[in-house]
């Protein structure tokens, strides 16, 4: 497709964004880097992830990535990245010298700031000893691990191809590197676990004093394995009580909860979800990745790329296709992200983020704090501990539909 500008063409797909006014004054912006190759696909994924079943294609991913950033990097240019991350698949497959030239054609395109996060992601089992210290060196002060459960039979369950050990040698591995600021993943409501299970994974993910923990229930996405032959999973109460018995041993090991699946030590919360939950800008880079760009008040604009791997390193080159979003669905983008946070967000942020004036979702707040789903307290607006249990009702209240049926009512 040709790369029309879309300053005039509202309504259709684009290869390439307009460029920016300088006068405009854009939020945070972030990158992604995704890596779209995994040993195996687990039966709970729906992430664009890939078996990698011949050599990994590093070289020529790099030159793709390169030709994407190329491709994007003007529509951004001048604008200081806060934080990377490096998701997938499993981009620990790939080495340190490789994830170095990704950082270095980064900063060549776009300045960082002095404290810029860079997060990888990385598998207990593809790490080789030493390597996080390589990862450290490439310019990597963050690492986030995907262990899942602490349980072996679990694991197994899981599909995963690590063992509870290789998660304890990971961090070892990460606390001998000088990389203390890292992440366990873990998963809750998993086949035949007890709430006495839960908490346990909890206790021994804590011994390894990670800075951040993710916490979120196993759910059956379209399209997966388990989806379509379902494991036995604990009942929704059963999964409630685990969430709430979890938070609480969390909490008292100095753990806040800062956002609906995420866990902080002081000072550690991940700026780079935080940009996105803020309805902040990032760029995204390979197979499968989006993107979004705030061109000027009300005026967004999404990105994707194709998906599968061999079609995105043989089209790179002409970047992602670009679509904006229509002005009315901004306000419900931003509650999306936004009502995630614990801290839930003031009028003046909704207001810079999406151009609308705060009186457009203001009716919505008003009808759903008179629920007792949302709170306002203070200058900020955020769900109830029963808005977190039904956010996606929650949410779902500020769809443009939702709205106009309001409107016609009042």
């Amino acid at each position: 497709m040709s790369g029309a500008n879309l300053a005039g063409a509202a309504s259709r797909a684009s290869a390439s964004p307009p460029v920016p006014s300088p006068l405009w004054e854009p939020p945070p912006l972030s990158v992604y880097v995704h890596f779209p190759w995994c040993v195996s696909k687990c039966p709970y994924c729906d992430f664009n992830s890939h078996v990698l079943r011949e050599a990994l294609p590093g070289e020529r991913y790099l030159d793709a990535l390169h030709a994407d950033l190329t491709a994007q990097a003007p529509a951004f240019a001048g604008r200081p990245v806060i934080s990377v991350f490096f998701g997938g698949g499993t981009p620990s497959l790939f080495p340190p010298d490789l994830i170095a030239r990704v950082l270095d054609d980064l900063r060549r395109h776009l300045p960082f700031t002095a404290d810029a996060e860079v997060t990888l992601e990385a598998n207990p089992a593809t790490v080789e000893r030493g390597r996080f210290a390589g990862y450290r060196d490439a310019g990597v002060n963050r690492v986030s691990l995907g262990a899942q459960s602490f349980d072996a039979t679990a694991l197994a369950a899981l599909g995963r191809i690590h063992v509870p050990a290789d998660v304890a040698r990971a961090a070892e591995e990460l606390h001998a590197a000088a990389l203390p600021n890292f992440n366990l993943d873990l998963m809750y409501g998993l086949p035949a676990q007890s709430i006495a299970g839960a908490l346990a994974d909890v206790t021994a993910a804590l011994a390894l004093a990670p800075a951040h923990l993710s916490h979120y229930q196993l759910t059956l996405e379209p399209g997966t394995r388990f989806a379509a032959q379902p494991p036995p999973l604990p009942d929704e109460e059963a999964c409630w009580q685990m969430q709430v018995e979890c938070q609480g041993l969390l909490a008292a090991h100095g753990f806040a909860h800062y956002e609906v699946s995420a866990y902080a030590s002081a000072g550690r919360q991940c700026r780079h979800n935080l940009n996105y939950w803020r309805f902040g800008d990032y760029i995204g880079l390979g197979a499968g990745a989006h993107g979004k760009l705030t061109q000027q008040l009300s005026r967004i604009l999404r990105s994707t790329h194709l998906r599968e791997p061999r079609r995105y390193l043989a089209s790179a080159a002409d970047g992602p296709q670009w679509r904006p979003l229509p002005p009315q669905d901004l306000p419900f983008e931003f509650m999306l992200n936004a009502l995630r946070l614990n801290a839930g967000f003031t009028a003046e942020l909704f207001q810079s983020r999406t151009g609308h004036p705060f009186a457009a979702v203001r009716p919505v707040l008003d009808r759903l704090s008179s629920q007792g789903l949302i709170d306002h307290s203070g200058e900020s607006w955020q769900a109830t501990p029963l808005g977190q249990r039904f956010l996606n009702d929650v949410v779902g209240a500020f769809l443009p539909r939702q709205e106009s049926a309001d409107s016609a009512s009042s």
